[in-house]
């Protein structure tokens, strides 16, 4: 259907990201905001049924609504208007224009009808997610998560060219007991930021600008959830990655002192519990799975906010150097709060609905394992973004706080809308459920559930004061898997180079007379050996039985 494609939701962001480049002031504000408000419409409006085209002999789909695809489409909508409203005082031009072709690549991504229409979306979502990084004059950092992102891409175009002898390009279901589900498999996952290649979440997200890192918190590892919900659901070896995927980042968070980076690894953890959903494969599951990933990207959203004001307001957003900013920046400790308590799953709030899907989904599923250490992650997570990133940033004492500059309204405005979204969505229930039908029948706001829950929160809340001094921020670095491609091949090298320049004094004598006699026998070699006429016959014999002999036993082995 023509209509479809025409209607899609990734052409305003595409049309709005070229208009963006090319115009300024209140125009260039105008379509920053329109452009997503009106991809938002289409998610909603865009007809049912697939928008197929011929290209190269091959039936491509490049449009293919369904309920999945609205859920995240409008997630990402969501959250581009949110993250237009708080850069309106951005002055990247290059950075504001990114962040649309990086809105539009993951609106793509979601309603991709085909493998290879996923890919090329895939791809442009990369692109646009590093001209984020360098936007901000981070480089080095954008090389990195380029050159990750090109390796995940490889991984999964690999996948996609091996699978098509056995079922096209046409989306569909894969196990993983193939090299080319396999391949795939581990394509999506390096998006999704599964150890051992997370770091790259970590190392590229805070090197964005107080504003870009709110968008590259909310497209491209949900992305990459939504396609595993599409590719593999129900693979079972995505229960223990995922389990893996939330400890690692409940324990990087709680020991990092920069908050971006804190969130970055918190942003790995919690898409651990999507990851741990998508592998249990249920319909309610799954349906949790994607509600979890509509309620993360809210609050994640939020606390990039309030964490990039902190960054513009102060210059820095070390939580060694923060500390006593309450009293001048209220609105903001008010925004960090209520994100980290949503992300520990606090009642009446979004993230206490979608984290309830999961843990229901794994109960039923009889997945104790999984559903304890899932309970104890997020009993976790209360520590490190609900307790933690307020006391220290912004709660804690201090004689001498940092300096807080002014900061525009409007990025006010962008946390409460967000804000009011999720407290929404947290005493009205049925906001989410009616997006994700699935999920209807799961009890959130009944006594037992609610008492439980807060009896957890109470219980990591005593564990936090009592633990307060080990706890506290520390100036280190950090030691995490990115040291396999940042230090490891630095120290190798290294090393290399030490080894063979020992290994040359060895080779080469020392001693100025041995070096004169080399020099000697060089030349006389030379002298030699440029006439051939001088040399003699049982020298020539000689010599030419040799190679003979060497030729010969070549063509024997």
């Amino acid at each position: 259907m023509a209509e479809t494609l025409l209607l899609a939701p990734f052409w305003p962001l595409v049309v709005g990201s070229l208009a963006v480049a090319f115009t300024r002031g209140a125009l260039q504000n105008l379509v920053s905001v329109a452009a997503p408000l009106l991809a938002l419409v289409l998610v909603w409006t865009v007809p049912e049924g697939s928008a197929t085209v011929s290209w190269l002999g091959m039936t491509l789909t490049p449009v293919a609504p369904d309920a999945t695809a609205r859920v995240f489409g409008t997630a990402f909508a969501f959250a581009a208007i949110a993250g237009a409203i708080f850069a309106l005082d951005q002055k990247s031009t290059a950075e504001r224009a990114a962040v649309l072709l990086y809105a539009a690549a993951a609106q793509g991504v979601v309603f991709a009808g085909d493998l290879l229409t996923l890919f090329v979306f895939w791809e442009v979502m990369a692109i646009g997610s590093t001209l984020v990084i360098f936007a901000n004059g981070a480089a080095r950092a954008g090389i990195r998560y380029a050159l990750m992102h090109a390796f995940g891409g490889v991984l999964l175009f690999a996948g996609i060219a091996a699978s098509m002898g056995s079922g096209g390009l046409a989306l569909r279901a894969f196990s993983a007991d193939s090299t080319a589900s396999l391949l795939i498999l581990a394509g999506v996952l390096v998006n999704a930021g599964a150890p051992p290649v997370s770091a790259w979440v970590a190392d590229a997200y805070p090197r964005a600008s107080w504003s870009g890192a709110v968008f590259l918190s909310a497209f491209t590892t949900k992305a990459a959830v939504a396609v595993l919900i599409r590719l593999f659901p129900g693979e079972s070896m995505l229960v223990p990655i995922g389990l893996v995927m939330a400890v690692y980042g409940m324990v990087y968070a709680l020991i990092e002192n920069d908050i971006r980076r804190v969130l970055s690894y918190s942003i790995v953890g919690q898409v651990g519990f999507m990851v741990v959903a998508v592998g249990i494969g249920t319909p309610l599951a799954l349906g949790a799975a994607t509600a979890h990933a509509f309620v993360h990207i809210l609050y994640k959203s939020l606390l990039m906010m309030a964490a990039g004001t902190v960054l513009r307001a102060t210059g820095t957003a070390r939580l060694t150097a923060l500390g006593g900013l309450a009293r001048s920046m209220p609105l903001v400790t008010a925004a960090m709060i209520l994100g980290g308590l949503a992300l520990a799953a606090l009642p009446l709030t979004a993230g206490f609905v979608s984290k309830s899907a999961i843990m229901q989904a794994l109960a039923e599923d009889k997945a104790a394992t999984a559903w304890f250490l899932l309970t104890a992650v997020s009993a976790g997570s209360l520590l490190y973004a609900g307790l933690r990133l307020p006391w220290f940033a912004m709660l804690r004492p201090k004689v001498d706080p940092v300096a807080a500059a002014p900061v525009p309204v409007t990025m006010f405005a962008a946390m409460a809308l967000v804000g009011a979204a999720i407290l929404a969505i947290g005493f009205v229930p049925s906001l989410l459920t009616s997006l994700v039908p699935a999920i209807a029948d799961v009890a959130v706001l009944t006594p037992d559930h609610i008492l439980f829950q807060i009896m957890l929160l109470v219980a990591a809340a005593i564990c936090f004061v009592m633990l307060l001094a080990i706890l506290a921020p520390r100036a280190a670095i950090t030691l995490d898997a990115d040291w396999l491609w940042r230090v490891a091949p630095a120290m190798i090298g290294h090393r290399a180079s030490a080894a063979w320049r020992a290994a040359r004094l060895a080779l080469i004598p020392a001693s100025d007379a041995a070096r004169q006699e080399n020099r000697l026998l060089a030349r006389a070699w030379v002298r030699m050996t440029s006439d051939a006429g001088n040399w003699r016959t049982g020298d020539i014999a000689l010599a030419a039985t040799a190679l003979l002999g060497i030729v010969l036993l070549i063509a024997a082995l």
